[in-house]
């Protein structure tokens, strides 16, 4: 599952490169999923499916508990004034809702540019019991995003975290 997944660029990439592995994208902007709609197209991907909604609504209503193998949240919104820290995803609510929803073994891997958001996200997961792991290196199968490659030449540091559910 892709939370977040933008115009899914890295999405069509990810799963055209594992077809055998079939990938939910989750999105409210419909401009978005209009756009990873005709890459899916365009790339004849049928490993694809796509929900528009709230990734919590989605996750509570949608998602059966311990059925996922891995969630992908890269370079959400971090929300960097301290009077919207209440608005970003990462939080100990949705690490819960996540962890219910991903098989034991299965993975939660987050990407962020933004320092202040990297340093939040490895607080709130000290802070919680369903996850081992935390910041890893790069890895060679998660596409460079738009968002990633504006943050870089902001020469912002790119942050990767991988959470095994326990």
């Amino acid at each position: 599952m892709e939370i977040g997944f933008g115009m899914g660029e890295a999405t069509a990439q990810i799963a055209a490169a594992d077809t055998t592995t079939g990938y939910l994208a989750v999105e409210v902007h419909r401009p978005g999923i209009g756009k990873l709609l005709l890459r899916v197209e365009e790339l004849q991907l049928k490993n694809v499916r796509t929900i528009e909604g709230d990734a919590f609504e989605v996750l509570e209503q949608m998602i059966v508990d311990n059925s996922l193998d891995g969630v992908h949240l890269f370079f959400p919104d971090p929300w960097p004034k301290a009077r919207h820290f209440k608005r970003r995803i990462v939080n100990q609510e949705f690490i819960a809702a996540v962890a219910a929803k991903l098989k034991p073994g299965a993975f939660f891997h987050i990407a962020t540019d933004w320092q202040p958001y990297a340093e939040w996200i490895a607080e709130e997961f000290t802070k919680q019991t369903f996850f081992t792991g935390g910041e890893v290196e790069r890895p060679d199968w998660r596409p460079l995003t738009r968002f990633e490659d504006q943050g870089i030449n902001k020469e912002h540091p790119v942050t990767d975290f991988r959470f095994i559910k326990k």
